[in-house]
């Protein structure tokens, strides 16, 4: 990678962008300098992926100037982002599923054969000098779809870092990844700081941000309110800047549930061959049960299979002291399980339809509907839940990640369940919508909700629950309660390094 030029390696000069009625990017300036790390960061909603986007070419500002390398650029497509070494990693991976993995890194860039024919071999070549520069171990004729999400987001760096590109714009790209994953990356990003690369790094993570970057801007509202150097900020003061006033960032004190509170779910024995094995737990009323894990360790997989989502091999489930057959998700809901999962975009919502029938459409038994009562009921829900829009006839995908996710805890609260499993339930969701679905979450379970809450983040599972599980390879291999649930014993047991505790 090579410096263009003196100037400033990126410099957008009055950036306004409206979306209809929306405001998202207010006649903000930003420059970054060759080889810098810039921390982007603020609530949902704030215009910081916006920004990024109109530097990538993704999306045409209405006003203002890109320049790089001292140089006005006029992107019409992402395509003219690429040719000026401009790249982006966004949390809506640009993977084509149905290409091996060399063939999405090396995607435009491939080397032919009289210019006919894919050269594969030198392909290969290339693609293992990628390899043993990042660490990366993806096996290179893997259909890109059959990773899970981690594994895609490595495909994209080394699709960035095979265009050679050095102003590269990461969108929340650690959402997904485990603490080591993570590590591994910023290693990365500042072997690309080193090359003299521009790395605009947009996260939620605030800890993160500040020890990796060298200075951090803050957005709000559309506009740019803060710059500073990373080493004179903190995480309370960049979340003051981010919302506009003091935020509380303790987690609700715990109330756990009463001993002889009823037992909601009695799971048995469940396993699904090759990705759970034995699986018991047992969540009562009033209760969080947390799961944690390492990425793979199957705690996404048992609560698909307990939402019957996927079938079991073998094992059984109670709700109240019921014995259930659970088939599909709707045999899951009947007996008043709801589940929040990990991808709300793939997984949970629908997002070219209004707030009003994402919340509803599980619920629909047939006859005649009452508008009127569905929209009022609708509104109640949203309210308390502080989701924030124009209408809730507004369509979800047009909405910040933060209140997506609240429409995403509406649709299962507007009949409430006895049992809520609640999968990366503030995944990609900013600080302020984090601490309101804690305080969200601390509530259905002092109302006699039973929770089962599974995270990788550890700071949210240890906060939140009363009991912690912790699974590896399949199985529960630890159990921790009370003044035995920290970081360092989750972490051990998840590693393969701590042994059971008692509950």
């Amino acid at each position: 990678m090579t410096r263009r030029s003196t100037a400033p390696s990126v410099d957008m000069r009055g950036i306004d962008k409206r979306f209809g009625g929306v405001h998202a990017v207010r006649s903000v300036s930003l420059t970054c300098a060759p080889a810098s790390i810039l921390g982007l960061v603020g609530e949902n909603g704030a215009g910081k992926s916006t920004l990024g986007k109109i530097l990538a070419g993704l999306v045409r500002p209405d006003a203002g100037e890109v320049h790089i390398g001292g140089e006005e650029m006029r992107f019409r497509e992402p395509r003219d982002a690429l040719a000026a070494g401009i790249a982006i990693i966004t949390q809506e991976l640009a993977i084509v599923p149905r290409r091996s993995v060399v063939e999405n890194v090396f995607l435009g860039k491939e080397d032919t054969l009289a210019g006919l024919v894919v050269n594969r071999g030198s392909l290969r070549r290339r693609y293992d000098e990628l390899a043993e520069l990042t660490g990366f171990e993806i096996p290179p004729e893997t259909m890109a779809g059959e990773l899970p999400v981690a594994q895609q987001i490595r495909v994209e760096i080394m699709r960035a870092l095979a265009r050679q590109a050095n102003v590269i714009v990461m969108d929340e790209v650690t959402a997904a990844l485990t603490i080591d994953e993570s590590e591994r990356l910023f290693e990365i990003i500042r072997m690309l700081k080193d090359r003299r690369a521009t790395v605009i790094y947009i996260s939620h993570f605030l800890e993160e941000v500040l020890a990796l970057a060298d200075e951090v801007s803050v957005m709000r509202d559309g506009e740019h309110v803060k710059r500073s150097l990373a080493r004179d900020e903190t995480p309370h003061s960049l979340v003051t800047a981010m919302v506009g006033r003091e935020v509380d960032l303790t987690f609700p004190d715990k109330r756990p549930p009463a001993r002889d509170a009823p037992i909601v779910l009695e799971a048995e024995g469940i396993t699904r061959r090759g990705v759970v094995e034995n699986v018991s737990v047992t969540v009562r009323a009033g209760e969080i049960v947390g799961i944690a894990g390492l990425i793979g360790s199957g705690r996404s997989e048992f609560a698909r299979v307990l939402f019957g989502v996927d079938r079991s091999d073998a094992g059984t489930v109670l709700m109240a002291g019921e014995e259930l057959t659970i088939g599909s998700p709707r045999d899951a809901i009947k007996a008043g399980m709801a589940m929040v999962p990990e991808s709300r975009k793939n997984q949970g919502l629908m997002m070219r339809r209004s707030i009003i029938e994402n919340v509803t459409l599980p619920h629909l038994s047939g006859g005649v509907i009452d508008r009127g009562a569905e929209a009022a009921e609708v509104a109640s829900i949203s309210e308390r839940l502080d989701v924030r829009t124009s209408s809730l006839r507004s369509l979800v995908g047009t909405l910040s990640g933060g209140n997506q996710q609240k429409v995403l805890f509406a649709k299962w609260l507007f009949r409430p369940p006895r049992l809520l499993i609640a999968d990366e339930p503030t995944r990609g969701v900013d600080v302020g919508a984090k601490m309101e679905i804690y305080g969200l979450l601390d509530s259905l379970a002092r109302e006699g909700l039973g929770v089962l809450l599974i995270s990788s983040e550890l700071e949210e599972v240890i906060g939140l629950s009363h009991r912690v599980l912790v699974m590896r390879e399949g199985r529960i291999v630890a159990e921790f309660a009370g003044d035995a649930v920290d970081q360092e014993s989750v972490m051990q047991a998840a590693f393969g390094e701590g042994r059971r505790a008692a509950a």
